[in-house]
């Protein structure tokens, strides 16, 4: 059958004004053809690391390319968020954000990139609660008879911390201003469970994966976690917010990617994420090792990234901290 002249030429031109849309298409559709490289800014083996591992080999699955996992620690933090800062913006480089990544924004002032601008939120893996606990020879066993202790007591508690400006640290200076105590921060470069196990710091805001034997086993009293509820893995700690109302200082993970990366491949990572982080076996190992997973679209991710921001803001300028 022969089509009229114009038809055919109609036919033509709409077929042409289609062609530019295809290779797109045809490049969101075929993502990714490489590997996938994410990149934990935190030394190999701390629980936000082994939480990038857990999740890299079903992801690598999902997408049919491997995904690697790449440390780059330093500067607290800001090497490996730089360099993902710096990648092209095509979804082969991915940040395994924490909640220091947005600290890092007020903690120091001379960084060559703007973390919220430069950084889009992926999807969110979960809290990382913090548990504060004390050796069995302090006097306190509950939050409420900790607050009476200390002040009663005032700059004579030792709290024990990562380091300053770490998650932990931040979550024991909103604790001391919430509920308006004089307790003294004793910065560790290395490990500090010894001393807090031996007794001679007495207190510590810990994070659960290392903790949790010694807490089971009463080497360490937990008194409060650091989450608005109950934490799965230690279903008998109370929250510290329901003895200070309005408090929660835990950390997080999640995944980010470099600005401009297309919106159809951070919505393809964030389904992919979100799926793994709800199949109950993975749930399962993440609780294990501290994590609350919480599956949350890239826009409720990047409005807590700002949130996070805004408050630890406000503590970092009410403790006076500066970066070391």
């Amino acid at each position: 059958m022969k089509l009229p002249r114009r038809r055919f030429l109609n036919l033509t031109a709409s077929f042409a004004a289609l062609t530019p849309i295809l290779p797109g298409t045809a490049r969101a559709q075929s993502y990714p053809t490489r590997p996938v490289q994410i990149i934990v800014d935190l030394p190999a083996g701390l629980a936000p690391d082994v939480a990038a591992r857990l999740i890299a080999p079903p992801l690598s699955q999902r997408l049919g390319q491997p995904v690697v996992v790449e440390n780059r620690p330093g500067a607290g933090g800001n090497i490996g968020a730089e360099a993902v800062v710096r990648s092209a913006p095509d979804g082969y480089t991915l940040l395994l954000e924490i909640s220091g990544n947005v600290v890092n924004a007020t903690l120091y002032p001379h960084l060559t990139f703007d973390f919220l601008r430069d950084i889009a939120p992926v999807a969110f893996i979960g809290i990382t609660p913090f548990v504060l606990a004390v050796h069995p020879s302090f006097p306190a066993k509950t939050v409420p008879e900790f607050i009476a202790y200390a002040k009663a007591n005032p700059g004579k508690i030792n709290v024990a911390t990562a380091g300053v400006g770490t998650a932990p640290h931040l979550a024991g200076e909103l604790f001391k201003m919430m509920a308006g105590l004089n307790l003294i921060q004793v910065p560790y470069r290395s490990n500090y469970m010894p001393d807090v196990l031996g007794g001679q710091v007495p207190v510590a805001f810990v994070a659960v994966a290392p903790a949790i034997g010694y807490l089971r086993s009463g080497k360490l009293r937990g008194l409060g976690v650091t989450s608005a509820a109950r934490m799965s893995a230690l279903p008998d700690i109370p929250p510290i917010g329901d003895f200070v109302p309005g408090y929660e200082g835990s950390g997080w993970l999640g995944v980010g990617a470099p600005k401009g990366t297309p919106a159809n491949i951070i919505d393809k990572l964030n389904t992919d994420i979100n799926a793994i982080i709800a199949d109950p076996k993975m749930k399962e190992r993440l609780i294990g090792l501290g994590v609350e997973p919480q599956p949350m679209t890239p826009e409720e991710f990047g409005k807590l990234c700002a949130d996070a921001t805004e408050k630890w803001a406000k503590v970092i300028k009410f403790a006076g901290i500066k970066a070391q």
